[in-house]
């Protein structure tokens, strides 16, 4: 985060990124931290040290104090003596351990479902204002106001967090807006996580309080150092607000003309106002600072194109399926009702919303009679249509705005290739990020779900951080799976937050404990470690990345020990298609398969993860309980020769990808794996748990073009076809839409689900050849390996690592020459494996220059290794292809 306010920090990491024309590498660094913004006040100095890799994360040596802005710079220096020194940056603590002055206040209304308006009028002296800080949290979703205008410029505060376990404090900066005399300081609150309808499962789903309840300190310093405070107490006044009914499925029904005009203006609020109650909430967690990135628009857009339904609806078009609200300038008349109701896809041309489920995805808004905009407050939508009624007058395309609304991520990712098909699917896999990455890695931001299944964010959460800079997302979200998980004794749920699973009185009730699902305690924060290289997340998960160990553990043990998973339930290789029912959602590879290696790969990572901590003792243990684990594996499901038991697709790609059987098997296993996919005409048979490894196991395995067969083919099963019937996004099956155009069911068909987009890695990685090295984690140093197709006349791609901008490209020019380019950002080095290249026929050029370098063959390809920053390119006349057939 980039001068982050009031965030959570025990302690505070800095990091950089350097460039430079002169150097390779930087030699050494020194970072200030002041207590003003003039760098005098100086309250740690690093002295010239080593750069290494802190850039990649720091750890400031200094005592964090609450309400507290620090202030720090970095200068480093590079190999050839070169200079550079940062801006000035900026960090501001929050509350941390210092308790609310507030109370808590609710309103004295019986009918729990009014929505409320609460606001206070003060009066602040003449004298000036150093800083004014609102630290503020809700039992559910709010919006602030102050002197008669919005705060800030997020949607849905305090977030979604598991209110049992904690709640957030988010922190606003008021400096600007307050005035001598009087002020008025106010709130509006509606139903989202807590206090609406929210899950999936409605007999555990229970909405977590019935109140509206306030808890708000607004902290201004003057000059002088003086502290005053305005906190909620009985003090402060409620109202009906406009909104008449909300809730995240449904939506909204908001009518402008019960609106008070001026209520935070301190001059006009008008009559009517209750007094506020002081109110003791039971069961909610301890208030801490936020990590909740904010949740903003975007993006905005206009519409495509309005539509006249078979139907005789209007219907507006986005051209891309999305996740937010649409704005509309309204010019209608007092009374009158206008309604846009939300929806993917189209049927028969008509407006359609049955795979929606239950959630009515509507905005209603009565109209007051003022020329004006209105959008939602508390709920948001998964939409490409939007079906319009009530207007007076042929709707005006310019009179609507399509809101993108998602947490402020930054993108970090691009392909680009020689096929508009390729192009398209590289782009529903990032808009299907952008519209799940809401505060929460949900499933599908649409029908009556929208929830953190556990199992899709970790399979999608490698291609999530190619795409954006995920480390503070994940960073919230790994906060509230840990402590759920360690609330329940190591069991992770499958969907966090829960809510329900630390609350719930069924005796013996489970709700989590899924392999692959559950495995997303120890898979996300070591993708973390990997990509961004900074440890310190690793430090925080540790207790629950070793609780989710530990539970598997005690459950291998009520299974007799065999270092098998054999019991609880799972969901398996979820919607694969070689299930013992068709169109089922179970796939054909055993649970046990499956579970124990997850169990394997949990445990494995837990060991490197001892090992960076330095936790030997831990890292011994583990390590030989994942070789134990693999024997006891390889016994139970391959042959001495290597045969495997399961002939499934997803059991082929689990042992090699997951390094389950040993060395002397996996030829033999690759072949029976190409076989299996041959037997099945070229088709894939994977579901959320095969499908992310399939082209990437295939490529390793020299099996590209099989690769490529499967990714390019464009008829169900395939993620072309998906292209080729018009998705804007990824879907949640292979046959969401048929192809007639007609939805193939309603009971779980959303048309934006990223899992099947986590081939987006395959082509970072492969396709473009950017490969992270466990080894070298934050792209310290990487390899550059393209697996072109004759396909596809070029690919280029980059990525915004953690050391820089990584670029690559590859191209077949005029002649048949193959040209690859590769980007090697200041204090990072490449490994560039160029294929089908012969070492001593390649001319190697950097910096627009040629250099002498000396590739190393090793078989069909050319290594040249160590390369320092620098922009690279090899040009050189491919072997030609022994098998170039498509299979």
């Amino acid at each position: 985060m980039t001068d982050p306010l009031g965030f959570a920090m025990d302690e505070a990491t800095v990091s950089w990124i350097a460039e430079s024309d002169e150097s390779k590498q930087p030699s050494v660094c020194r970072i200030l931290v002041s207590s003003d913004s003039g760098m005098r006040a100086v309250l740690y100095d690093s002295g010239e040290i080593e750069a290494g890799t802190h850039s990649l994360g720091t750890v400031l040596p200094i005592r964090l104090t609450p309400f507290t802005a620090y202030y720090w710079t970095v200068a480093v220096r590079g190999d050839a003596g070169d200079e550079a020194v940062s801006g000035v940056n900026r960090f501001e603590t929050g509350r941390r351990e210092v308790p609310f002055a507030a109370d808590w206040i609710t309103t004295p209304w019986e009918d729990r479902e009014r929505h409320p308006l609460f606001a206070k009028t003060f009066e602040l002296p003449e004298e000036k204002i150093a800083s004014a800080r609102i630290y503020v949290t809700g039992t559910d979703l709010l919006e602030l106001y102050l002197n008669g205008g919005r705060v800030g410029n997020e949607f849905f505060v305090p977030g979604c967090v598991d209110t049992g376990l904690w709640m957030q404090v988010y922190t606003f900066d008021v400096t600007d807006r307050l005035k001598a005399g009087k002020n008025r300081i106010g709130a509006m609150m509606g139903n989202g996580w807590a206090k609406g309808r929210f899950g999936t499962f409605p007999d555990l789903n229970r909405p977590y309080t019935d109140r509206y309840g306030l808890r708000m300190e607004l902290r201004i310093v003057c000059a002088d150092g003086t502290v005053r405070t305005v906190c909620t107490d009985d003090t402060f006044e409620c109202a009906d607000s406009p909104i008449l009914f909300d809730n995240i499925y449904n939506g909204e029904h908001y009518d402008a003309n019960r609106e008070r005009s001026g209520w935070t203006d301190p001059d006009g609020c008008g009559e009517g106002w209750e007094k506020a109650v002081l109110w003791k909430p039971e069961d909610f967690g301890k208030p801490e600072d936020r990590l909740s990135l904010p949740v903003v628009i975007k993006e905005t857009r206009k519409p495509q194109a309005i539509l006249h339904t078979p139907a005789g609806e209007t219907v507006l078009d986005m051209g891309q399926n999305m996740t937010g609200w649409v704005r509309v300038h309204v010019k209608e008349s007092a009374g009158t009702r206008i309604r846009l109701a939300y929806g993917e896809i189209l049927q028969e041309g008509n407006f359609y919303q049955d795979n929606l489920r239950s959630a009515k995805a509507e905005y209603i808004c009565i109209c007051d009679g003022k020329e004006r905009d209105v959008q939602p407050h508390f709920t948001y939508f998964g939409f490409r249509y939007v079906k319009l009624e009530g207007f007076s007058k042929e709707p005006d395309l310019n009179d609507f705005t399509g809101c993108s609304v998602y947490s402020d991520l930054e993108d970090t990712g691009s392909i680009v290739t020689s096929d508009e098909r390729v192009n398209r699917l590289f782009t529903n896999t990032k808009w299907s990020q952008k519209d799940n990455f809401l505060d929460v890695p949900t499933d599908c931001p649409q029908r009556d779900e929208r929830m953190g299944w556990t199992g899709d964010a970790q399979v999608f959460c490698r291609t999530a951080s190619y795409h954006m800079d995920t480390y503070a997302f994940y960073t919230k979200y790994l906060h509230d799976l840990a402590k759920e998980t360690l609330a329940q004794q190591g069991m992770v749920p499958n969907v966090v937050p829960g809510f329900f699973p630390v609350r719930t009185s069924e005796p013996g009730f489970e709700y989590g404990g899924s392999s692959v699902w559950g495995d997303a305690a120890t898979i996300i924060p070591w993708t973390m470690y990997l990509h961004y290289g900074d440890a310190e997340i690793l430090k925080r998960q540790y207790p629950g990345m070793q609780a989710w160990v530990e539970w598997n553990i005690r459950e291998d043990g009520k299974a007799g020990g065999s270092h098998l998973r054999t019991t609880g339930v799972h969901f398996g290789d979820w919607l694969a298609l070689d299930g013992p029912v068709e169109g089922g959602v179970y796939g054909g590879t055993e649970n046990a398969y499956i579970a124990t290696v997850y169990y394997c790969n949990s445990v494995r990572i837990l060991a490197k993860t001892a090992g960076v901590l330095e936790k030997q003792k831990d890292e011994a243990r583990y390590s030989a309980l994942a070789e134990a684990i693999k024997e006891a594996f390889v016994k139970e499901y391959f042959s001495p020769n290597g045969r495997c038991v399961l002939h499934t697709q997803t059991a082929y790609l689990l042992a090699l990808h997951f390094d389950m059987v040993p060395e002397t098997m996996r030829s033999r296993i690759a072949k029976d794996l190409a076989a299996r996919i041959r037997e099945d005409h070229i088709q894939l048979k994977t579901g959320f748990v095969g499908t992310p490894f399939l082209c990437p196991v295939l490529t390793d395995a020299g099996e590209g073009r099989l690769a490529y067969d499967l990714f390019f083919r464009d008829e169900y099963p395939g993620w072309l076809y998906e292209v080729k019937m018009g998705a804007t996004t990824v879907w949640e099956r292979w046959n969401s839409v048929l192809p007639d155009g007609k939805i193939s069911g309603t009971g779980m068909n959303s048309l934006n689900h990223y899992s099947y987009g986590a081939i987006a890695e395959w082509m970072y990685t492969r396709m473009a050849g950017i490969r992270s090295l466990d080894d070298a984690p934050g792209f310290t140093r990487f390899e550059f390996g393209p697996s072109p197709d004759s396909r596809l006349q070029f690919t280029r791609a980059s990525y915004n690592s953690a050391m820089g901008m990584i670029g690559s490209g590859w191209e077949r020019e005029s002649g048949g020459t193959m040209k690859v380019t590769v980007k090697v950002p200041f204090g990072a080095i490449a490994d560039v494996v160029l294929p089908d290249a012969q070492a001593g026929q390649v001319k190697t050029n950097c910096n627009g220059k040629a250099f002498a370098a000396e590739g190393v063959q090793a078989g069909d390809r050319t290594r040249f290794a160590g390369l320092a920053a620098g922009e690279y390119s090899f040009t050189y006349m491919p072997e030609p292809d022994e098998n170039p057939e498509s299979v």
